[in-house]
């Protein structure tokens, strides 16, 4: 069966309908890579293309002083009765509307229709970055092809609401274990309940007051939270162990090892262990850099801190300046009511025009 037809050459409210269109659930991205990959290659000039799994990119070699990185997963999670899209007035429903078929149809359009960008550019359409981050295409692409990920500047076209998100907070996640003695609960004084033990890392919680930290204009608020609490053996045993799993979403000016650190701090003295299960970096906004300044004047200026973590972490980590910028409202994504307003999808298809055609 041959892939479904996109035309780059259309209006982006449309084209974003039409990627919705293509069912592209995590791991089942072939089609829609299909699509992508054949409307490049026949719809656009002077890009060099390349084939990674279910990952398209495209790049100029036009000789430009800078060079702008456009990254966007094609994957959604899995469909809610919310595919095919509709349009109801101004708002286009469906899966992945927002999340982010709509910054994909916008770096698309404009790859094909800006005749003279002002700067070389490289389009990242990369797989599964809906799922586990060991599956995430844009690390493939990282080991196999590196230099495709240099760029003075990178925008993921993630839900931003038409906003300029810089950066993103780091997360972690760790595992506090408080041990006891199990005994029956009828003499539970022989047992030393461990659920009990771990009600001062509660208080603990609940007295944290997280820090907020400004940088490079972009208000970043921290947040320490109990996010899963297990333990209990049956309804007559004292529980010999317990688990709670903690939560830190730290700003950017903190390195994971720092941010365990200061975790680790927090819970100082108490009579339990602690093991990290998860982290990932933060990534600094970056706003600094000419090339992003540029790119937060087309946009008139408006900017603020990406909360949650997001893959511009990846190229903080490589040392490429990146911010999030997209149409949709992030707290829609992946809800079975997933939606888009098409206002916002033509407004940063216009600024984005500005900023690359210069």
């Amino acid at each position: 069966m041959s892939a479904p037809h996109l035309d780059l050459h259309a209006d982006p409210i449309e084209l974003t309908a039409a990627l919705v269109d293509i069912p592209s659930v995590s791991r089942d991205e072939a089609a829609i890579a299909e699509s992508v990959e054949q409307a490049l290659r026949t719809q656009t000039t002077g890009f060099e293309i390349v084939r990674s799994g279910n990952a398209v990119l495209a790049r100029t070699r036009l000789g430009r002083p800078s060079r702008v990185l456009l990254a966007g997963h094609l994957d959604t999670v899995p469909i809610a009765d919310n595919v095919p899209s509709r349009r109801e007035g101004e708002l286009l429903y469906g899966c992945g509307t927002a999340d982010m078929k709509s910054g994909d149809a916008v770096f698309l359009h404009l790859a094909a229709t800006i005749a003279e960008p002002a700067h070389d550019l490289t389009l990242v359409f990369y797989d599964c970055e809906e799922i586990a981050a060991v599956h995430n295409g844009l690390g493939r692409i990282e080991r196999d092809l590196r230099d495709w990920l240099d760029a003075d500047v990178a925008i993921l076209g993630e839900p931003t609401a038409g906003q300029i998100e810089a950066g993103c907070q780091g997360t972690l996640r760790v595992q506090i274990t408080a041990s006891g003695t199990r005994a029956h609960s009828a003499r539970s004084w022989l047992g030393d309940n461990a659920i009990h033990r771990l009600a001062p890392v509660l208080d603990r919680l609940a007295a944290y007051e997280p820090r907020s930290v400004d940088i490079d204009g972009c208000v970043y608020r921290e947040g320490l939270s109990a996010v899963r609490i297990s333990g209990g053996v049956a309804g007559n045993v004292v529980p010999d162990a317990a688990d709670l799993d903690v939560n830190f979403r730290f700003a950017p000016d903190r390195t994971v090892e720092q941010a365990l650190a200061h975790v680790r701090e927090v819970f100082d003295g108490l009579d339990v262990t602690l093991e990290l299960t998860d982290s990932s970096p933060g990534a600094l906004p970056g706003l600094a850099h000419p090339t992003a300044a540029d790119l937060v004047a087309a946009a008139g200026g408006r900017f603020r801190a990406k909360y949650g973590w997001t893959d511009v972490a990846r190229f903080a980590a490589l040392g490429i300046p990146a911010v999030n910028y997209g149409p949709g409202d992030p707290n829609l994504a992946h809800t079975r009511d997933e939606h888009v307003p098409v206002g916002q999808i033509t407004e940063v298809a216009d600024t984005l025009r500005r900023y690359l055609a210069g």
